[in-house]
């Protein structure tokens, strides 16, 4: 990735452990960048440790990203400032465990509204600008999750799971109009996210997963699974029977 192709980037979800290792790389090429998240307050230490590092710009937009109704102004916002918008990241999400899920039906809305329902709906509302600038890359945080159901995070995985398949039609779609979707799964990841969860040596920091996202960006990648590993797992998960993984405690 240079600074001459991804000048002007948009973040949603920037308060993220992702999000900002990602951050802290773009702002070191010196890229203008708009960052949103729903803190102002997270959001702005964010900025402050973007410009220190060398981003060109920043600007910022706090926002609850699961209010739909207000992403038509929130990319108003976004285009006016950048004008054109080389690479929009979105990386903005919830965790939900089948068990907490279950105990609070508020919470499994607020998992397949976050998780699914709004990412893509701002990707729909996104896409449509970019075809009309002819060109800019989509990258998506999905996760390792959506790819099979298990029974301990099933409301979690199926948003995900949504979420890769809706940017896999959205992809094909935009392709024809030089608009580039990449569909990042991560594995496990040691953030602020996970930070309840007991870590193991699959974990993976967020600057390696930050790097491997700049990277499949720059060369033009469909679906990212990283650390890279992650890809043979979830094929060997996916090749299970459905009769056999049933049984599992998974």
């Amino acid at each position: 990735m240079t600074e001459r192709t991804y000048r002007r980037v948009l973040v949603l979800g920037a308060s993220s452990g992702i999000a900002q290792a990602v951050i802290r790389r773009l702002a070191s090429q010196g890229a203008q960048l708009f960052l949103v998240a729903r803190s102002a307050e997270r959001l702005a230490a964010v900025a402050a440790d973007a410009r220190v590092r060398g981003a060109k710009e920043v600007l910022t937009h706090p926002q609850d990203l699961d209010d739909v109704d207000a992403h038509p102004s929130l990319l108003d916002r976004a285009f006016a400032a950048l004008g054109t918008v080389d690479l929009t990241f979105v990386a903005y999400g919830v965790l939900g465990t089948s068990e907490d899920c279950e105990r609070d039906i508020a919470l499994t809305q607020r998992v397949l509204l976050t998780d699914f329902a709004a990412p893509a709906l701002f990707c729909q509302a996104l896409a449509m600008r970019l075809v009309g600038q002819g060109t800019g890359t989509l990258a998506v945080l999905g996760s390792v999750a959506g790819d099979r159901g298990r029974k301990s995070n099933y409301a979690y995985g199926g948003a995900k799971g949504g979420l890769a398949v809706f940017l896999a039609g959205l992809r094909q779609r935009l392709y024809r109009h030089g608009v580039h979707v990449l569909t990042v799964k991560p594995g496990w990841v040691d953030t602020p996210m996970t930070a309840s969860l007991r870590k193991n040596a699959l974990y993976a920091k967020p600057d390696r997963v930050a790097g491997d996202i700049l990277r499949a960006v720059e060369e033009g990648e469909d679906i990212l699974y990283t650390p890279g590993f992650w890809r043979l797992v979830m094929g060997i998960v996916k090749a299970i029977p459905e009769r056999i993984f049933k049984r599992f405690s998974l």
